[in-house]
């Protein structure tokens, strides 16, 4: 790049300052700053631009390399299966598999499942407990009474 140092940025200046005049240096200079930033982002842009296209061709080949693995690999489990299939039809063992029957499953009940509602009527009729007692109201219950 070129080499700019305070010399030459000083000669730059005055030889700018007596072609365009003290009037309209400002201005100028304002010009050329917006016009050297543009610059600058268009070189940047360009760049980024550039270096995505780089990374995209780099994910292209990788992405073939990764599809033609893929395929050799289901390639390969095909010339398997049909050669399995094959010395497996040929040794006789080609009868249809059929699963055993299901195992007997005794129907009891499931303590953890509600069955059902049972009437108030039924159940007072059996003996049946409705509710918890507490270990204190169960021994008052049971206890003989006192005869005096």
């Amino acid at each position: 790049m070129i080499d700019l140092g305070i010399s030459k940025m000083a000669l730059i200046g005055a030889v700018a300052l007596i072609v365009i005049g003290p009037e309209k240096l400002p201005k100028v200079a304002r010009t050329v700053g917006t016009l050297l930033g543009k610059a600058q982002r268009y070189v940047a842009d360009v760049k980024a631009e550039v270096s995505r296209s780089m990374e995209l061709d780099e994910l292209k080949k990788m992405r073939d390399t990764v599809e033609s693995a893929a395929q050799d690999v289901s390639n390969s489990i095909q010339t398997q299966a049909s050669d399995f299939e094959k010395s497996w039809a040929d040794s006789g063992a080609g009868v249809p598999y059929e699963p055993p029957p299901p195992a007997y499953k005794h129907p009891g009940k499931n303590w953890r499942l509600k069955q059902g509602a049972t009437p108030q009527w039924y159940k007072a009729r059996n003996g049946v407990r409705t509710k918890a007692l507490s270990g204190a109201a169960r021994v008052a219950r049971f206890r003989p009474r006192r005869t005096s």
